[in-house]
């Protein structure tokens, strides 16, 4: 039997879901359906807590707390797994702005690590960043299938399109199926 892991990139999925009205939807439905009876090795969830400052706000706070209890939720799934990153805050002409760190190479290294060591013969990956493709290279040349689950706004990179195996849009009739 084929063995697939599924690798979401939190951050974008975030920006798909606002596209359906922000629903609640079950990562866990979500990796079932998409493994078409195989075996699951496990669903990766990248991405970062958000910013609270050292004397943080209420707002701060509520948002921090959101996200803790999001992550224990996942965490508390069968074979699900949270990598987070770290937000970096810049200071811009525009005004202050948070950058992701890490949160991409995580996603990177578990992809060509699962394929190299031939853990993996599908990965369900659900992205939109061009700078997965030479991971994805690496990911097809040892054999996996890399599927991409994306949706048309935020549409992913054209080059992140041609790179993988198979491409699968997200639709309100997907996220009906994935729905809490």
């Amino acid at each position: 039997m084929s063995r697939y892991a599924v690798l979401v990139d939190g951050g974008y999925f975030k920006k798909v879901l606002a596209q359906f009205g922000e629903p609640r939807v079950s990562y866990l439905k979500f990796s079932e359906l998409v493994g078409h009876g195989e075996e699951r090795l496990r669903t990766y969830y990248y991405d970062c807590a958000p910013f609270v400052s050292p004397t943080p706000s209420p707002d701060e706070k509520q948002r921090q707390s959101s996200f803790d209890r999001f992550k224990t939720a996942l965490e508390m799934e069968p074979r699900f797994q949270v990598r987070l990153g770290r937000l970096a805050k810049y200071s811009a002409p525009t005004g202050v702005k948070f950058v992701q760190k890490m949160v991409d190479i995580y996603l990177t290294i578990d992809l060509v690590k699962l394929s190299l060591e031939h853990q993996i013969q599908r990965a369900v990956l659900v992205a939109g960043d061009s700078d997965f493709v030479p991971a994805i290279q690496v990911a097809r040349d040892a054999g996996t299938v890399v599927q991409l689950y994306y949706c048309c706004n935020p549409r992913p990179h054209e080059q992140l399109l041609q790179a993988c195996d198979e491409r699968i849009l997200i639709d309100r009739e997907l996220i009906k199926k994935i729905a809490r």
